[in-house]
């Protein structure tokens, strides 16, 4: 069974950093490779939106234009992880933020099949 766990969000004050984690499990390491793992983030009374992806079989990570620049997403390929590290957080960054996996690559929400649960990231002023 295909599961991702986030983990990492917190509290932290306006301008701090935080490093969020996905675990990854259920997929055979040659199959992972075929996907892409996702960082999305949806904010209270708002749309979900992308954050950033990257394939570790094709070696790339894409984010939205609106994304570059405070946000980074890495992976550990022999620990099956993924990180999502930011930096220099503003309150508006308060979201809860989701890992999850699709076939190929991309940041298209739909385009994802396997979802983790969220994880809590508030930023104070």
């Amino acid at each position: 069974e295909v599961q991702l766990q986030a983990s990492g969000g917190g509290l932290v004050q306006s301008g701090g950093s935080l490093r969020l984690s996905c675990a990854i499990s259920g997929f055979r390491n040659a199959d992972l490779d075929d996907y892409a793992i996702g960082w999305f983030r949806q904010a209270p009374g708002k749309e979900r939106e992308a954050v950033s992806c990257i394939s570790r079989g094709i070696d790339t990570s894409e984010s939205p234009e609106y994304m570059k620049g405070r946000f980074t997403v890495s992976a550990d390929n022999a620990k099956n992880m993924v990180y999502l590290q930011m930096n220099s957080l503003k309150p508006e960054d308060t979201a809860v933020f989701y890992c999850a996996a699709t076939y190929g690559m991309g940041y298209r929400d739909y385009e994802y099949t396997y979802w983790g649960q969220g994880t809590l990231v508030t930023v104070s002023s």
